[in-house]
């Protein structure tokens, strides 16, 4: 299939190189064209402009926010204006559910297909083509985008006709996430201030209750306080925050906690950790702890 790719960060590049392995011809395009260059050696056609991403069956967008997404399909990119009707635009990115539903109008005026398929996974799910990819969109749409999503994860959860619900569940997962990560920062603040060692509490948490891939993984991390390189930044977490609150305000449905992980989210951009990993809101506990 030919496929046209938007955003090259640490998800979108990995995303991107599945595509070409399993032999769909991919034509990418990143705001720092380096990063796109690095592609061209295993096969991909670099695009000088946005428009060039436009001449295959899917554009996909992989972006960092709702900012950068509208500025490519309305704004300096117009890359709306340049799909045809029969191609398909399929949004990646963790973005609000109020753009997803701007996006749904957008391309019913424009005439073209469009699919919400954000995915679960960290940068090293990418590589591994381990991604969960959760998508909504017309049926016929997803269906034939389906080999794509093979490509790039494990496995696809279609949730139905309406891209927007595909955003919910992103951010309702999100939330959860966040509100783990502060939750074993908080667990591991309280045995490593009583003399435990970490790496020890990790090993009876993640062999006994707590064993899913989650707690392994990021477990891993806050034991080791290896918190870069990120593979999620604390800011892009803070960012996704914001957007779970929008969504429950626009549904009338308290989130206390999520209210709570604002400021602390907050609190971790103020004291430097932005550009760590988002688990390092292990950090401040720790540090409120009067640990290091």
């Amino acid at each position: 299939m030919k496929v046209g790719f938007i955003g090259l960060g640490s998800m979108g590049r990995a995303m991107a190189r599945n595509l070409l392995k399993a032999g769909h011809e991919v034509t990418v395009y990143n705001r720092t064209h380096a990063r796109a260059e690095d592609l061209a050696g295993e096969g991909a056609r670099v695009a000088d402009a946005l428009a060039d991403t436009a001449s295959g069956e899917v554009v996909i967008t992989m972006l960092a926010d709702d900012h950068a997404l509208e500025d490519v399909l309305f704004g300096s990119g117009n890359l709306l204006g340049k799909l045809r009707a029969d191609q398909i635009h399929v949004s990646m990115s963790t973005i609000s559910v109020e753009l997803s539903l701007s996006l749904v109008e957008a391309h019913r005026r424009h005439g073209t297909g469009y699919i919400s398929a954000p995915v679960f996974g960290r940068p090293e799910a990418a590589e591994a083509a381990k991604l969960f990819v959760v998508a909504a969109g017309p049926k016929a749409a997803v269906t034939k985008c389906q080999p794509l999503f093979n490509a790039m994860g494990q496995k696809t959860f279609v949730l139905g006709e309406d891209p927007p619900a595909a955003n919910v569940v992103k951010l309702s997962g999100n939330f959860l996430i966040v509100s783990t990560l502060e939750c074993l920062g908080e667990a591991f603040a309280l045995v490593r201030k009583y003399g435990i060692d970490p790496q020890q509490y990790l090993d009876m948490l993640t062999n006994s209750f707590f064993s899913a891939p989650f707690q392994k993984n990021y477990g891993g991390i806050i034991a080791q306080q290896r918190y870069e390189p990120p593979g999620f930044s604390l800011r892009l977490g803070a960012k996704d925050v914001r957007l779970i609150l929008a969504a429950a305000d626009a549904a009338n449905v308290p989130m206390p906690v999520a209210s709570v992980l604002h400021d602390r989210f907050l609190t971790g951009i103020s004291r430097g950790l932005g550009e760590k990993d988002w688990s390092a809101i292990a950090q401040l506990e720790a540090e409120s702890a009067g640990l290091k």
